[in-house]
């Protein structure tokens, strides 16, 4: 049986229960867009501790072949956390790919067969020292489609709590910890100082759902 989803509704179901039934559903033919392209073989040629690097033939709609290059990426999380004094608990790190300093709400990729929303928890907890008593899925997005694989899944936690003694994070992770309200956030999205697209979702969340009360 293949439980049929409206898109709302399939970006907040996750975990194991999401995934297959995203899986069956891609299986039956009614489902194939009229623009699907059939992979006629697979090179993989970079296999990377985060990531694998495939070059793909595809056969075209129009029945002419053409050349995919395909990041896959396990998937990842990332949580939107905010506290009883309403703000947003964000994380400034040094990010290499883009040579600068980020301003990101928490987040991290999915272990080899973990529930997203314990992989949520987890790098809330390592990463900022916080937990939280509720954490709800918001939505879930491919970041980059056009050439990855990667989805990831937005939650939101609230009755947030600092723990005397958090997990640790990786080794080769130096983060700041802040704090940031309403206006805080508005005016470095307004500056670019952040500029993050998964934070961006997250924030344009928080800032609709905070109008609508």
């Amino acid at each position: 049986m293949i439980i049929k989803l409206s898109l709302p509704e399939r970006s907040v179901f996750y975990g194991k229960i999401y995934a297959s039934v995203l899986d069956e559903e891609q299986k039956e033919p009614g489902n194939m867009h009229k623009y699907e392209e059939k992979t006629l073989k697979t090179e993989e040629i970079f296999n990377g501790k985060i990531l694998h690097v495939q070059v793909l033939e595809v056969e075209l709609p129009d029945g002419k072949t053409s050349k995919r290059e395909i990041i896959k990426h396990p998937g990842a999380v990332c949580v939107l956390a905010v506290t009883n004094e309403h703000k947003v608990v964000m994380v400034e790190q040094y990010r290499k790919a883009a040579e600068r300093a980020l301003i990101e709400i928490p987040a991290g990729k999915l272990e080899p067969g973990e529930d997203p929303l314990e992989a949520a928890k987890r790098e809330l907890e390592e990463e900022t020292g916080y937990a939280c008593a509720k954490l709800e899925p918001v939505t879930a997005f491919y970041t980059s489609p056009g050439f990855a694989d990667e989805y990831i899944h937005l939650y939101a936690g609230t009755g947030l709590e600092k723990l005397s003694n958090p997990k640790a994070g990786d080794d080769d992770e130096f983060v700041d910890i802040l704090e940031l309200g309403m206006d805080e956030v508005r005016e470095m999205i307004r500056s670019g100082k952040i500029c993050d697209a998964k934070t961006l979702v997250a924030l344009q969340h928080w800032m609709l759902e905070e109008a609508r009360k």
